[in-house]
């Protein structure tokens, strides 16, 4: 039960009865949430000051006339007006009382929205180059996109989990020149590895395997060639330590695109100018230098450009290289087009912090190659900062010098590292502090949640022990007399519970899964603090032998805060334990 999206809808059709006029588009602005100021009430609107203008009227002359209607709504029991015409509703306990029987009825589905009405997202993220494993930079954007694509299904969009390999360009040769000097090393030669060249080890079972499958043989072929070979098994080899390192946080992608397919003849960038030229979208032109670049690193000459400028970009962007080759955009544009032309309409990507520039480029791609009918949100995800006890902390590293995610997740776990990576925005940088995410104490926000769980189900294990007599199977919780429940303290940690939902689809819209770890953090503050006020008032403990159905009433409240925690931590990809050691 969504009491905010059920008044939403209450509060819309209120407006539609009075003026039938009013657009959908317009209405769609109406927002019902939680006060600034709890002492306001439970809810309240924005609806007057929306449509009053359109209307020709004062916010708070539609205000008063909706306040009239809702004051014969038996779920309000005090509603007004405030301010330049906002709308404050109190409900009725009885609310509260159905918000917290939903959760029982509604169990793991507690919050799971249809806002997405099966619609199709294409949801891209790690996408690292494959020469390599993981570090820390993308560990943080592939947690973010593993959540965010979690979040989104939950909210009934059909995802993919898409990984874009980038297994053409420069890189991919050093990648095998780098292995074709271990697979000497394999051979027993002494090797040194050159500056810009890939120096972890990562890289010696790779020599190896070529040492097992050709012998000394590649030593025999013309180096570019023995180079394409090594280059092969090594790509072969990264992703699979890529996958690897992605499942060390459950992380699984349902496609792994290869760039090298959109090149070539008659690939996705030559049918994609083809198309654009048909389209009028490229031209035959000459660009402004980009800043900061001097006048002998800028090569002036008549190239093929496309209109970005045309869909929102800052400038037009070359497709085509000096040397014939085509640009890193011009595989971006065929790539997003390919999306769009396999049902794509949504498409979320999710980036690095040194992509920012690549924002309006991609925005313009995708509305020039989908003539404005999809839509593509590129989220940053800024960079991380490592310390221990508040100072910079390197650690011992497997692959050059590089912290890979390997190396975090042996140190502080799977779930320390999903839920901190997700405990804040992530367009902000953060600071990951080892010592931090090991405490066990309030300060560190993962043990802190989860700590409420286990508390939560630590009170059915005292009432079996006090109470053994006392039926609290799921049938017994969902027949309490929750309406026992009177009190501040009750009622204040039901509305908490019933917010929940309407997070669930904020954070959805916004693409911003940091809010339901906000959130839970907020649940288990609530439990803690609940849990506190029971040692200074008897009345308030969850389990109280001399009052069976008060007791009863409380487990089913700590049953549906359990719940909650559990269905929010799921969405993060964390762990919900019963105990902790």
């Amino acid at each position: 039960m969504d009491i905010f999206a059920l008044f939403t809808t209450r509060v819309i059709d209120a407006l539609r009865a009075d003026y039938p006029q009013l657009d959908n588009e317009l209405l769609a602005r109406v927002v019902v949430e939680p006060p600034r100021d709890a002492a306001h009430g439970d809810l309240s609107t924005n609806a007057a000051m929306v449509v009053a203008k359109p209307l020709g009227k004062n916010p708070r002359e539609v205000a008063a006339a909706l306040v009239e209607r809702f004051k014969a709504d038996a779920d309000v029991s005090a509603v007004d007006v405030a301010g330049p015409g906002f709308i404050n509703f109190r409900l009725n306990d009885a609310v509260w009382f159905r918000v917290l029987r939903s959760v029982a009825a509604a169990g793991a589905d507690f919050g799971r929205t249809d806002i997405g009405k099966g619609e199709r997202v294409n949801v891209e993220y790690v996408s690292a180059n494959p020469t390599g494993p993981m570090h820390v930079g993308h560990t943080r954007g592939a947690v973010f996109g593993d959540a965010l694509a979690s979040l989104m299904a939950w909210s009934g969009y059909e995802v993919t989990r898409e990984f874009y390999i980038n297994d053409t360009g420069g890189q991919t040769i050093i990648l095998g020149q780098s292995a074709l000097l271990r697979y000497r090393e394999a051979l027993g030669e002494t090797i040194e590895i050159p500056s810009g060249f890939y120096p972890g080890d990562y890289l010696v079972p790779v020599g190896q395997a070529l040492k097992a499958q050709y012998g000394a043989g590649l030593l025999d072929m013309p180096e570019q060639e023995a180079v394409l070979i090594a280059r092969e098994t090594a790509l072969a080899a990264m992703m699979e330590l890529i996958k690897a390192d992605l499942a060390q946080l459950n992380i699984h992608h349902d496609v792994f695109f290869s760039e090298r397919t959109l090149h070539g003849q008659g690939g996705d960038i030559q049918t994609t100018l083809d198309w654009l030229r048909e389209q009028g979208m490229v031209y035959e032109g000459r660009l402004e230098p980009p800043k900061g670049k001097t006048p002998e690193e800028w090569e002036d000459r008549e190239q093929t450009l496309f209109r970005a400028t045309d869909y929102g970009d800052d400038t037009d962007r070359a497709l085509i290289k000096s040397d014939g080759s085509y640009t890193y955009f011009a595989a971006d544009i065929a790539y997003h087009r390919n999306k769009y032309l396999r049902g794509f309409k949504h498409m979320v990507n999710v980036l690095g912090a040194d992509h920012s520039g690549y924002v309006k480029r991609l925005q313009a791609a995708v509305k020039a190659v989908s003539h404005g009918e999809a839509d593509i949100d590129v989220r940053i995800c800024q960079l991380v900062r490592l310390l221990k006890n508040g100072e910079p902390f390197k650690m011992s590293k497997r692959s050059g010098d590089l912290v890979t995610l390997s190396d975090l997740v042996d140190e502080v776990g799977s779930d320390a590292t999903r839920f901190m990576l997700l405990f804040r925005r992530n367009d902000a940088a953060m600071d990951f502090d080892f010592a931090l995410v090991k405490e066990q104490t309030r300060d560190n926000p993962v043990f802190y949640v989860q700590y409420a769980h286990a508390r939560a189900s630590s009170v059915f294990r005292t009432a079996a022990r006090d109470m053994p007599e006392l039926d609290v199977s799921p049938a017994a919780l969902a027949a309490a007399d929750i309406e026992l429940l009177s009190s501040p303290a009750d009622l204040e940690l039901i509305r908490l519970i019933g917010a929940w939902p309407r997070t669930v689809a904020a954070a959805t819209l916004a693409h911003e899964p940091h809010r339901a770890a906000f959130y839970v953090h907020e649940l288990a503050a609530a439990l803690h603090g609940f849990w506190a006020k029971g040692k200074d008032d008897p009345q308030l403990r969850f389990v109280n032998p001399s009052d069976p159905k008060l007791t009863l009433a409380r487990l089913a409240l700590v049953d549906a805060v359990r719940q909650v925690i559990r269905n929010g931590l799921g969405l993060l990809g964390v762990t919900a334990p019963d105990e902790l050691s």
